[in-house]
């Protein structure tokens, strides 16, 4: 919709009211600054919302894989028969084998619920990126060491050079029962995954010595499977299950963790909904101030029609101004929201200290810090959204501006 000059100036003056109309400069500010809300809160809940999402895929299935194969009865005798025809399945791009078992440790009088994991040399490897204290080159098989999440570090009091003791419940059987079977392991490194319930209950040891730690000889607890995308790691795994039907459960991380992520995406639906209501309380806004303004000018508009002012150039006029005020208000909530997410975790700290309230705690929100991923497709929509709805609430009271009689108004002047 293109303007003449003479319906720019006239626009550019009502977009501008003078000395005697600051009420309605007061109503159309008003206006933009909801817009400007509505979309910055749409832009940061929704790019949280899928920061979340993602880093929960990236951290769970970065640890646990992509799938895993683990027998009915917890171990896997005939395991490297079983990799290796994982290995051959198209669209596989890493397996190995796997121990993990929950148990328990104890440190200077204090103790703590822990998950064993037994990993491969290679897999261990995979960890160095999140190692913040100690080398992780030291887990060796035979060494006795070990790596620990830092918030069980920080649990047990313990640092690098400490040695924990490892409980199995499972141990030896003697005359008296079974004796609960104690090993101590140094920590040689100490990693943070970024999940709070990982970082609190792993110990990760060489394969070999959590099978010397279990008792299970040369068996393994599961396979996990790594694919080229773990989109589409149903189809990729499919062939296998009938191959391993009756030997082993083959699972994926969205059965998994099914519940957990089909929460977050009726949380995501809702949350657009709700906040989608701000946009549009924020659109009654202009379409109140664009009546205003009509009421105002009536006398202006009967002079402009005597002048020979066409009704097509007073709804342009007036559709103009709206969603001028609806478009910057969308630019304006879009630069404000992307300036949020950028400087997210220091405005949660300052927040934290102005309220004393902790709220981003690790131990309920799952990950250690606020999350961000922005979607283009998705701000994209919600900007259409803005200014849609800024146009469509312009509508009625141009109409109006351009029906409005000359004859009528100036009657009596």
């Amino acid at each position: 919709m293109f303007l003449s000059p003479f319906e720019r100036m006239i626009a550019r003056r009502y977009l501008l009211p003078g000395r005697g109309e600051a009420f309605i400069a007061l109503v159309a500010g008003i206006s933009l600054a909801a817009v400007m809300l509505g979309v910055a809160a749409l832009v940061i809940v929704m790019s949280v919302m899928n920061g979340f999402r993602a880093e929960l895929i990236d951290k769970i299935v970065g640890l646990n894989g992509h799938a895993i194969v683990q027998a009915y009865g917890g171990r896997l005798d005939n395991w490297q028969a079983i990799l290796k025809d994982i290995k051959a399945t198209p669209g596989v791009t890493h397996a190995s084998p796997l121990i993990e078992q929950p148990l328990y440790t104890t440190f200077n009088g204090r103790a703590n619920a822990i998950l064993v994991r037994g990993n491969t040399a290679e897999d261990i490897a995979r960890l160095a990126p999140k190692v913040t204290a100690g080398s992780i080159d030291t887990l060796r098989a035979g060494t006795d060491n070990v790596a620990i999440g830092s918030r069980l570090a920080e649990n047990l009091g313990a640092r690098i050079g400490d040695t924990i003791t490892v409980i199995n419940p499972q141990g030896r059987s003697t005359p008296f029962g079974t004796v609960p079977r104690q090993v101590g392991y140094r920590v040689a490194a100490i990693f943070e995954i970024g999940v709070y319930d990982y970082d609190q209950s792993y110990v990760v040891m060489p394969i070999e010595d959590a099978q010397t730690l279990m008792l299970t000889g040369d068996t393994v607890g599961m396979i996990e499977i790594m694919t080229t995308n773990p989109d589409t790691v149903s189809a990729t795994v499919a062939p296998l299950k009938a191959k391993l039907r009756g030997q082993a459960v083959l699972t994926d991380w969205r059965t998994i963790n099914a519940s957990l992520f089909e929460a977050l995406a009726v949380e995501r639906v809702a949350m657009f909904v709700v906040l989608s209501i701000i946009v549009l309380v924020a659109v009654f806004n202009i379409l109140s101030s664009l009546i205003m303004l009509v009421r105002a000018k009536t006398r202006d508009i009967a002079i402009l029609r005597t002048m020979g002012a066409t009704r097509r150039s007073l709804l342009k006029i007036f559709v103009s101004i709206g969603f001028v005020v609806g478009t910057i208000g969308t630019g304006m909530g879009l630069a404000l929201g992307l300036v949020f997410l950028f400087f997210r975790q220091p405005i949660v700290h300052v927040i934290e200290r102005m309220t004393g309230q902790n709220l981003w705690d690790p131990s309920i929100r799952f990950l250690t810090e606020l999350p961000s991923r922005s979607d283009p497709v998705e701000i994209t929509v919600i900007c259409v959204m803005a200014l849609v709805l800024s146009f469509l609430a312009t509508l009625y009271p141009a109409l109006k501006a351009a029906s409005t009689d000359p004859v009528q108004v100036l009657r009596y002047e």
